[in-house]
């Protein structure tokens, strides 16, 4: 059995994983307070309401950013990158955990329907359907909503260097590029005060993210 102390790097890691947690905690226990008193006054959102949808997908989509983010922030040398890949992860693991316990609230299942469904194809303003007007399978709805594909998230993990740094601004951007059309569809269809309030964030805080990345790509020298 060996005595040796945890190094420096796992203590690192360990701190920041029950960093996650605790905000992953800090966002359901702020969804429970911040539901409680809106639903007094709104119709709870049933299990086809763009509430619901919204939250099922985009726990889905922050759950990758946040491995991808947090793939950068273990390996790469850029303090800008580290910093915003850091920023990147929690608030998306609080958004995640507040997602999670609206559904909780409403006395609705995590999973539910096809993925992007709930942007409402008849609408036609967010029609994600195929030419036939059929939902979208899982892949298309993934690579609709910028997700990395299992190829690119394999490439992620093994790239180092530069090479990490560029790929992960590449990849993020698609990702954020995903989200961003997301709130909006619920920004239009959805009525609950509180989702409408972060699919507000969501839409502002990436929008920006965005901005800082291709920053970071110019200084970078990244191509693509």
């Amino acid at each position: 059995m060996s005595d040796e102390a945890p190094t420096a790097g796992t203590r690192r890691w360990l701190v920041i994983g029950v960093a996650l947690v605790l905000i992953a905690a800090l966002g359901f226990a702020v969804g429970r307070f911040s539901t409680f008193g809106s639903q007094t006054v709104a119709t709870t959102p049933g299990t086809a309401s763009p509430e619901a949808g919204f939250s099922r997908d985009m726990q889905v989509h922050h759950a990758q950013a946040i491995e991808m983010a947090m793939q950068i922030y273990r390996k790469t040398d850029d303090d800008e990158l580290r910093m915003l890949s850091y920023d990147i992860a929690t608030g998306q693991a609080g958004q995640r955990g507040e997602m999670f316990d609206w559904l909780v609230q409403w006395g609705l299942p995590q999973s539910g329907g096809p993925m992007m469904q709930w942007m409402d194809p008849a609408t036609g303003e967010h029609d994600h359907g195929g030419a036939s007007g059929e939902p979208m399978t899982e892949d298309e709805a993934r690579e609709a909503m910028g997700m990395a594909s299992a190829d690119e998230m394999a490439a992620l993990e093994s790239a180092t260097g530069q090479e990490a740094d560029c790929l992960f601004l590449s990849l993020m951007i698609r990702h954020h590029e995903g989200a961003i059309p997301m709130a909006q569809a619920l920004l239009d269809l959805g009525t609950d005060p509180r989702a409408l309030e972060v699919a507000q964030a969501i839409k502002n805080g990436q929008t920006s993210e965005i901005d800082a990345m291709r920053s970071i790509q110019n200084r970078l020298g990244c191509s693509g």
